[in-house]
């Protein structure tokens, strides 16, 4: 039987397996034990087996192909028709890609940094890598549900462990919006069954509906993927977060769970109630155009660097349900260019956003604050890093040749075709973007060294260069050559844009 038959399962379980055998043997608590070196070199080599397999899937993905690739199917609850059923299409596999490929850098980035339960800390990072990827890949709706809230479970624990001062009360926070936003999806789930016999998707998207149902169907998807996103005003948990998370917290935060709210949207909401989101349309852009104008200026007034990114997040994020529901805008051709660049906007995100956690980590871990007026002059002790910095800095603000660009520019284009006053907000972002951006790297990074802390600073060790080197070969990569990204999900946002054309009335 070819390994790529069980691609998914392989990519889903192996850091599943991984991290519960650290979590089994642990390394009692000591840091500097050899045994909880042990540990580091076992997550290292799982979360980069585990890349290699997501690369071995992209290879084998055939991007001509429609439907669902890698497909496994195995009864799981007979009684009531659930089964354990697995797929990719060309929205799904870049997620998977993205999950990947981010891993193995928190793992990396968190090396040395980590003092306290390393391998504990690792493990709940495998844990939490392969229910995301289950969550990208179910095509059972209860199969998704599980994962989706499973993952709260390792992610609650990396923050309230492993946090800031005031975890609990950002990790309780954290878990109660995303829980209970997520109730109703499952009601949501359990309605769809009435009507269908069974969990599987591709069932839910042929049920025939009401527009009554379709709407109620809708909001309730709506809670569960809008503070997912987070979109305004259920945003205020993301700040709070990633203030308190330890650094590989917020980089798998930012980099790939809030991408699950835009990924349900594209794989849930739009294909299963096409008219109730048609419906509502009008309402999700006015609330994506608000998160892009309205949190950027709420960015320019932090004064601490995570809660500034956090922010930046926010509104970056905004692009992406910008995209995914201008689809009814459209008079003619041209439909699917704001959901294909929702869809690279998500990538791109995931890696700047992923770099510049990681940028405020290094200087967190040699100054312990990250106030911004308690930085200046960074570049006179750390040339390498400020450059790094600076590059990460330029794409968070859209400049063109960085994947920062790319995915914004297509969302500005539709967004053009549809509605000029659309554009025109959204293009806003370019200049709130980078006001806000420059305004923290020209108080953090230039100037005069401000104080003897940054005077006696230490450039990147090996280890943060190599991180910070992926990743900026990736945001420039993508944002020069974002042809392959954006023909392996051609195919799948046009099957998608057909069925959503096909109305349930």
């Amino acid at each position: 039987m070819e390994l790529t038959q069980h691609l998914l399962s392989i990519l889903i379980w192996l850091p599943i397996i991984g991290g519960a055998a650290l979590i089994v043997i642990g390394d009692e608590g000591d840091a500097t034990s050899a045994r909880a070196g042990i540990m580091r070199i076992a997550a290292l080599i799982v979360t980069a087996v585990t890349f290699v397999f997501s690369v071995l899937l992209y290879m084998s993905f055939d991007n001509a192909a429609t439907g669902m690739q890698f497909v496994e199917k195995v009864s799981w609850v007979p009684s009531l028709n659930v089964f354990y059923s697995l797929g990719v299409d060309g929205i799904s596999a870049p997620l998977i890609l993205l999950t990947t490929f981010i891993t193995p850098l928190v793992v990396v980035a968190g090396w040395d940094t980590i003092k306290s339960r390393p391998a504990q800390y690792f493990a709940a990072f495998l844990i939490l890598e392969g229910l995301m990827v289950g969550v990208f890949s179910a095509l059972d709706a209860l199969l998704f549900y599980v994962f989706w809230e499973a993952m709260l479970i390792p992610m609650f624990l990396i923050i309230g462990i492993w946090g800031g001062v005031r975890r609990v009360y950002a990790t309780l926070k954290f878990f109660l919006y995303t829980f209970l936003g997520s109730v109703l999806m499952l009601v949501a789930f359990i309605y769809l069954y009435g009507q269908t016999g069974g969990f599987d998707l591709f069932g839910f998207m042929d049920a025939p509906l009401t527009l009554t149902a379709q709407k109620l169907i809708f909001v309730a998807f709506l809670l569960a993927f809008a503070v997912k996103v987070p979109m305004w005003p259920v945003h205020t948990w993301l700040p709070d977060a990633h203030v308190e998370a330890p650094t590989g917290g917020s980089v798998i935060l930012a980099a790939i769970m809030l991408k699950m709210g835009g990924y349900g949207f594209v794989r849930l909401s739009l294909p299963i109630v096409p008219d109730g989101s048609e419906y509502f349309s009008s309402m999700m852009i006015a609330l994506s155009l608000i998160a892009v104008v309205y949190i950027g200026f709420v960015a320019l007034m932090q004064k601490d660097m995570k809660k500034l990114i956090a922010y930046s997040s926010i509104a970056h994020m905004g692009f992406v349900t910008l995209g995914v529901f201008i689809l009814w805008s459209f008079d003619g051709s041209g439909a699917g260019l704001g959901i294909a660049g929702g869809m690279v906007q998500m990538i791109s995100h995931g890696l700047i956003s992923g770099a510049m956690f990681l940028c405020v980590g290094v200087l967190y871990d040699r100054v312990h604050s990250r106030e911004i007026a308690d930085y200046g002059g960074v570049a006179n002790t750390m040339p390498t890093y400020a450059a790094f910095m600076v590059l990460f800095a330029m794409a968070n603000a859209g400049l063109p040749g960085t994947s920062g660009f790319v995915g914004e520019f297509m969302v500005i284009v539709a967004s053009f075709k549809a509605n000029f006053w659309y554009a025109f907000l959204a293009a806003s972002t370019l200049i709130l973007g980078a006001a806000y951006t420059l305004w923290m790297i020209k108080r953090v990074i230039y100037g005069e060294v401000a104080n003897e802390k940054v005077a006696q600073l230490t450039d990147l060790n090996g280890r943060e260069f190599l991180v910070l080197t992926i990743l900026a070969i990736g945001v420039l990569l993508l944002g020069l050559w974002p042809a392959p990204l954006v023909d392996m999900m051609n195919v799948s946002i046009e099957q998608l844009i057909e069925h959503v054309g096909r109305s349930k009335l």
